[in-house]
């Protein structure tokens, strides 16, 4: 069975109560083994070290939701790498839209971010997709090509080793209208291999589905064969809910 990464992208969502009340029913209720899989939660930076000593207790990773492309200095409200790295952080979120979209951070300066996160040993959750107008006119390949192209050129042709990353079709995200899982499985199995054309040692790719992931339909993604997980937004912000994803999820018939 293949190893799985479920992504829990609480964005700009929590409360000290929040996190004391999320955290007491995992460890309540967290009963079925990870095995080889990986489970993983990204709350605003202000809480990281907060869950950092409850939840490497129950085996579930933290991720941040971004970085700043600076290690130190006069770059007032950015968070570095290191500070990261200093409270345990192993996987950061990069890329995703409403960062490309509020932020104005476009493809060259993620790659920037990307190359920093891997040159210090640490994981990038790399998120790529089209918006829906792209999608109408054809041009979903040709978007992900200039996303992955802009990696390629700073950090080369093995750039996503012991890397994830996110295919979140902009216009699934945040709608409730979740995209067809047979669709995602045709973009998964185009991006794999369009990294293998430049890395043919790239055998372990690993890509998640985001966009309207809930409970009802979470299995129909993780079914496809090139769908290695999922990041999900509004529906892990409820600890059962979220339980119940990951159940459904890692019990594949």
């Amino acid at each position: 069975m293949k190893t799985k990464i479920i992504v829990a992208n609480w964005k700009l969502n929590g409360s000290i109560e929040m996190v004391s009340n999320y955290l007491n029913y995992l460890k309540n209720n967290l009963l079925n083994e990870f095995k080889n899989n990986i489970i993983i939660i990204s709350p605003p930076a202000i809480y990281l070290e907060r869950m950092y000593e409850d939840l490497r207790h129950l085996n579930i990773f933290l991720a941040a939701q971004n970085v700043d492309i600076n290690l130190k200095g006069a770059f007032t409200g950015e968070i570095s790498i290191l500070m990261l790295k200093d409270i345990g952080i192993r996987y950061i979120i990069i890329g995703h839209s409403e960062r490309r979209l509020f932020h104005n951070e476009k493809n060259d300066y993620i790659a920037k971010k990307f190359d920093l996160i891997k040159n210090h040993n640490t994981i990038p959750i790399l998120c790529i997709g089209e918006t829906e107008v792209e999608k109408k006119n054809g041009q979903t390949k040709k978007v992900i090509e200039e996303q992955l192209n802009s990696i390629f050129r700073i950090s080369g042709p093995s750039a996503f080793r012991n890397t994830v990353i996110a295919y979140e079709p902009i216009w699934a995200i945040g709608t409730g209208i979740a995209s067809d899982p047979e669709y995602v499985q045709t973009i998964h199995k185009f991006i794999k291999c369009y990294i293998q054309k430049h890395d043919i040692m790239s055998k372990n790719i690993i890509i998640q589905y985001g966009g309207s992931v809930n409970s009802s339909n979470a299995k129909d993604f993780v079914n496809q064969p090139d769908i290695d997980g999922l990041l999900i937004g509004s529906a892990s912000l409820n600890a059962k809910n979220f339980l119940k994803i990951i159940d459904t999820s890692l019990n594949i018939d």
